[in-house]
């Protein structure tokens, strides 16, 4: 599935959602857009009015080609995001049932990819419907109801190569991914619930448990095009976070499989982070994170091919 790699660039603001050059809006710091005046007086300053923008409206801007219907069916309802979630809670303890995949994919042979805590689901949507006949897309939730939201707007779209499921992809990864008949290709964790507090670090989703899963899944070798992104590639793994010591963490505990998986070097980047988003669309957290002047840590990792791996 190409060179698929997620969350939010600086320059993905100008390009995707509109061009600061024939725009009359200023980005300002102070989460503000402020308007520019033409007109201006050598003796008077005059004052700008100033509307303040929520990163809620760039989202809607960011998504704007998916014109997505905020009338939520009755079975959805309101849906209030609750920040963090503890998945080792009993009642996240089940496995998700495995769903009949030729239902729920048109080809459930293509190549797949998976978001570990899709959130809104609004990044897999995009993808899915850029890349309509190449992939399938797959989003992991562990809040119910953004799920059945997500897959109200998969319908709403009639999208056949979008799914998401309520899961805990520390219980339900691996089963899931295995029953699947075509090959896993790409697995993004994008901005995982942080869990600050040390005690609470053993919720961080990405474990080493989580880690053998997927290595054990992502096939290795076998390159497949699409035509969204950049050129051909590996099967590969895409990590990032706004907080330096979750991505830190995750990094560690990938770099850990340094026989298994290689760190992608590429121009892009800096300190060992991707100063880029290689993945033409901002998640929202990103979104809302950049808008808060925070940075974005990004890792990018293929799976390498070894002897005996090759068909």
């Amino acid at each position: 599935m190409g060179s698929l790699t997620q969350a939010c660039s600086s320059s993905s603001l100008a390009k995707s959602v509109f061009s600061l050059a024939s725009s009359p809006f200023i980005f300002t710091s102070r989460r503000k857009f402020r308007a520019s005046t033409s007109a201006s007086s050598a003796s008077n300053s005059a004052s700008l009015d100033v509307k303040e923008v929520r990163s809620t409206d760039l989202v809607d801007l960011e998504y704007a080609d998916l014109n997505l219907k905020y009338k939520i069916s009755e079975e959805v309802g309101h849906v209030r995001i609750r920040q963090h979630v503890n998945p080792l809670s009993s009642s996240f303890s089940t496995p998700a049932p495995v769903p009949a995949w030729e239902e729920v994919y048109k080809d459930p042979s293509l190549p797949l990819m998976v978001d570990i805590g899709s959130g809104s689901g609004r990044f897999l949507l995009w993808l899915a419907k850029k890349n309509a006949d190449s992939g399938n897309y797959l989003g992991l939730e562990i809040r119910q109801k953004l799920v059945k939201r997500a897959n109200f707007w998969v319908n709403e779209l009639g999208l056949s190569n979008a799914h998401f499921i309520f899961a805990n992809a520390m219980v339900s990864f691996d089963h899931l991914i295995s029953s699947y008949r075509g090959p896993l290709e790409f697995v993004s964790i994008l901005c995982p619930d942080p869990h600050f507090k040390k005690r609470h670090h053993k919720r961080r989703v990405v474990q080493k448990p989580l880690v053998d899963s997927i290595l054990k899944n992502l096939k290795p070798g076998g390159k497949v095009r699409v035509r969204l992104l950049i050129n051909e590639s590996l099967q590969q793994i895409f990590v990032q976070s706004d907080v330096l010591d979750v991505a830190q963490d995750m990094r560690d505990q990938l770099d850990e499989e340094a026989k298994v998986l290689e760190h992608v070097d590429t121009v892009d980047t800096e300190e060992g982070w991707l100063r880029e988003n290689p993945m033409g669309i901002r998640t929202e957290r990103e979104i809302h994170a950049e808008l808060e002047g925070a940075r974005i840590y990004r890792r990018l990792y293929q799976k390498k091919i070894l002897i005996g791996s090759l068909q």
